[in-house]
């Protein structure tokens, strides 16, 4: 999570931007989005532009508690099917349970095409030497590794698959050069390997190979969220990155393939985690900074990378601790740090479930939990945990803390020449998205009629409505300089929990619930802010002037405008990494797209309007709110004409351009398999559709 410094009050000078301004409009430039900023007005009769007003919010919270409440019923779902564990016969249906709904989380496993390993160079050390290993773990996909081997063994050492957290330098970060090299001076073959976006197998580089967006976190993001599209997983690739390790250890002769572990810390005790949950020839498992559960992570505000927020997880029940089920009764110790963001109650609880299961498996003392008392890392107390708890299980060593180690400069570990696998003209995740888009649409052809309208309803996952939604009635607004007077905002209820914020507007005094009628409205649908384009975007006087005597109404979709999210840290909402994020990617992994989530409320919105008598509604979007315009104006008889401004060209642009500006919460999983937004473009022809200035995938004029 990544933090900003406190801003200060708005300047009260004319024309002056205040500092949260200038923070969002950063946090817009380095995210690649347009934002609707608060701009002073000019008056027609000033010296000068009026101060800014300040944002409306007031529901800052409301997206973040019914996420928490979600996230709970979520938990609650999977404690109920543990809780109803009894006998030694129900905890091994259990492990098959669990095994079962994280194969249908991360989806099928790949073809297993060839390795074609080649070890690129040896580095000889006194107790053990590295051999820079490089295989393919997908047709054109090299995964860079090192292999330590110990020296002086007669007989198949225990082997360990490595798997790297969050460094930029991969397999040569210290850390994770401690804990391989301590193995193998234990008596370990232990094979460490790069993480894609990260060492020698960045995703995205310059001419001279050198990053072009940043190493790690940024990298998983870029890749990860374009790979929902076309139903791909992050999280998959990764952990086929770790089984394929796997496969080729078990190829060495110096490895004993009875007795194979794997470890890793943060990135790579998340890895650990999922490939305990996908993968069961293990022998022994030590995940290290990672495992809590879903609700600490949701309740304590913490974003996390695409590859660790799992696909429908929520949605089948799924926690941290049931992805070690899956390899139950196998030895397992959960590694976690007093004062780690991973909140150290999250570890206790998740041993907790563990130690039960295990408790019916007859296998208690297979299950173990360390708690280190420093910070987030894979230090030296957690690895001779590790250390420890494997050669319990191994008998290899009596060693209790770890030897001296002999830390390698980075080029030293290095299996490409320049440091890179894209000097091997290896391909990028980017292009096996690219490639299956254009499959997807060579395969799916033009939709339309009843066929569009069940894959829109589908693809978005939306629930049912019934009846008229309820509302309240907020404070009266004025002096907001809107294009009329006077507004009144209407907070409809879309669900338990979720508010709609809703703008009518007019021209006389008006304190209570809207009239009746006419036939005839407008409903513009907000980019960022109602309150904000009200004031600052040309669509809306336009629509407006064009129709003076019919009522304007203007929408805020949940985590928009006045329910923006003040969560995740200071103006976060339009970072990679924050709220908006946030949000987006646990909507995922409760199986309800976020996005779907925003449509349903237009649709209240719209029932709402209907209930009013306002049958024939002229939709007017922006931005991201001609997604939710959209599909909205496909499924609702209510609308008759559609204007949208900046709308995306397609989702196929932005499956298939290496960089792209448009966020997570934008996007659905596995569209591509079912429609695109020109499908649904083709449809509004028939309500009049107007497409001002489309956008591209970059966001930017088509």
């Amino acid at each position: 999570m990544r933090n900003q410094p406190e801003h200060s009050k708005p300047s009260q000078a004319r024309g002056a931007f205040s500092r949260r301004q200038l923070l969002q409009a950063l946090a817009a430039s380095a995210a690649g989005l347009p934002l609707v900023p608060v701009l002073p007005v000019r008056g027609a009769a000033a010296a000068a532009p009026p101060a800014p007003l300040d944002a409306l919010n007031r529901f800052p919270r409301m997206v973040q508690e019914f996420f928490v409440a979600q996230v709970r019923a979520a938990e609650a779902k999977g404690e109920a099917a543990r809780r109803a564990l009894q006998t030694k016969a129900d905890a091994e249906a259990y492990v098959q349970s669990v095994r079962a709904k994280i194969r249908e989380s991360f989806g099928p496993e790949p073809e297993r095409t060839p390795l074609n390993p080649r070890v690129t160079g040896v580095v000889e050390r006194e107790a053990y030497r590295i051999e820079k290993v490089i295989f393919d773990s997908r047709p054109g996909f090299p995964v860079t590794a090192n292999l330590y081997l110990p020296k002086g063994r007669a007989r198949p050492a225990p082997g360990v698959v490595g798997t790297c957290g969050h460094s930029t330098n991969g397999k040569a970060a210290e850390a994770y050069q401690s804990f391989a090299q301590g193995l193998a001076r234990m008596g370990y073959a232990c094979l460490i390997y790069d993480p894609l976006g990260q060492g020698e197998r960045l995703q995205y580089v310059k001419e001279d190979l050198s990053p072009r967006f940043g190493a790690g976190v940024t990298e998983h993001l870029i890749a990860g969220n374009q790979q929902f599209l076309v139903g791909e997983f992050l999280g998959m690739w990764r952990a086929w990155d770790g089984i394929r390790a796997l496969d080729y250890l078990l190829t060495r002769p110096e490895v004993d393939p009875q007795q194979i572990g794997v470890t890793g810390n943060s990135g790579g005790g998340t890895m650990t985690t999922w490939l305990c949950g996908v993968e069961q020839r293990w022998s022994m498992a030590a995940p290290s900074c990672f495992v809590t559960t879903f609700r600490r992570n949701m309740e304590n505000e913490l974003p996390a990378d695409t590859e660790q927020c799992p696909p429908k997880a929520l949605a089948l029940g799924l926690d941290h601790a049931d992805f070690l089920a899956a390899l139950a009764p196998k030895p397992v110790i959960l590694l976690g740090k007093e004062r780690d963001y991973f909140d150290a109650r999250g570890i206790e609880e998740a041993y907790a479930r563990l130690q039960r299961l295990y408790q019916l498996l007859g296998r208690e003392e297979d299950v173990a939990l360390f708690i280190g008392p420093t910070t987030h890392g894979y230090t030296q107390e957690n690895r001779e945990a590790m250390y420890r708890w494997f050669n319990r299980v191994t008998k290899v060593s009596e060693a209790t803390t770890e030897p001296p180690l002999t830390i390698e400069k980075d080029e030293v570990l290095w299996c490409t020449p320049q440091g890179q696998v894209a000097g091997l003209g290896a391909r990028t995740v980017f292009q096996f998205t690219r490639d299956k888009s254009q499959s997807l649409a060579a395969a799916r052809g033009q939709i339309s009629g009843g066929e569009l309208t069940r894959a829109v309803t589908e693809v978005l996952k939306l629930p049912p409505r019934s009846g008229v939604p309820d509302y309240r009635i907020l404070r009266y607004l004025t002096s907001r300089r809107y294009p009329l007077r006077n507004a009144v905002a209407y907070a409809v209820q879309t669900e338990p929990g979720i508010q709609a914020l809703v703008y009518r507007l007019y021209q006389e005094s008006w304190y209570s619930r809207p009239p009746r009628g006419p036939q005839r409205a407008i409903l513009y649908v907000s980019h960022l802010s109602s309150d904000a384009e009200l004031r600052d975007e040309p669509l809306v006087r336009e629509a407006i002037e064009a129709e003076p005597d019919v009522p304007v109404f203007t929408c805020d979709v949940r985590g928009i405008g006045e329910s923006r999210p003040d969560t995740c840290g200071v103006n976060s909402f339009l970072t990679p990494y924050g709220s908006d994020y946030f949000y987006a990617i646990h909507s995922l992994m409760l199986d309800r797209p976020f996005l779907g989530q925003k449509t349903h409320d237009l649709l209240s919105v719209l029932d709402w309007m209907t209930s009013l008598g306002h049958t024939d509604v002229h939709l007017v979007a922006k931005g991201w709110g001609t997604l939710a315009a959209t599909f909205a104006a496909v499924l609702s008889d209510a609308v008759k004409q559609v204007t949208l401004k900046n709308a995306l060209t397609s989702y196929g642009d932005i499956a298939e351009s290496e960089q792209y500006a448009w966020p997570l919460s934008a996007l659905l999983p596995n569209v591509l398999a079912r429609f695109d937004l020109p499908d649904c473009y083709r449809a509004l022809e028939a309500k009049k559709l107007r497409i001002v200035e489309a956008w591209n995938a970059m966001a930017g004029k088509a």
